[in-house]
């Protein structure tokens, strides 16, 4: 029994796959990066992208997820390098990241070799609901409401 098959989890089925593919894909380090917190709402990632530029790096939000993509496109004369040593890896690579509900990407930068993508988080405002309880053999509409205080229909 995993931790999400418990009965008074509801709901939870997407978080569960989004933990799992993070999982697998979890054991490639490359690139290099680091997650740091900006202020009390802010996140910043940083990926060590060496050599590569701006128009090989693509940044983009699909779904719940960020997803950064590195296609090295090498220069004209560098089709003629012979390396001796070869330590700069200049292979493509994907890095996906799930955001969870509500945050946002503010925007990405590139300095000196680093990819920095500032994201936000919203602070989350409480919600209450009142759910009316309904008595069976009556034909009355059942009564949702909305935060506490503001009653409305059932379909509005």
């Amino acid at each position: 029994m995993t931790l999400f098959e418990s009965p008074f989890l509801l709901g939870f089925e997407q978080f569960e796959r989004s933990l799992n593919r993070i999982a697998k894909s979890a054991g490639d380090g490359y690139p290099p990066y680091n997650i740091e917190q900006i202020g009390d709402s802010g996140l910043r990632i940083t990926i060590a992208v060496a050599g590569f530029n701006r128009d090989d790096l693509e940044v983009t939000v699909e779904e719940n997820q960020l997803v950064i993509r590195g296609r090295h496109q090498p220069e004209g004369d560098a089709k003629d390098r012979v390396f001796i040593h070869r330590g700069i890896a200049a292979r493509q690579f994907q890095r996906a990241f799930v955001l969870a509900d509500g945050i946002q990407v503010a925007g990405a930068s590139l300095d000196n070799g680093l990819l920095n993508i500032d994201l936000e988080r919203p602070e989350a405002e409480p919600v209450s609901r009142r759910i009316d309880i309904k008595l069976p053999g009556r034909n009355a509409a059942p009564a949702v409401s909305g935060p506490i205080g503001v009653r409305a229909k059932a379909g509005q």
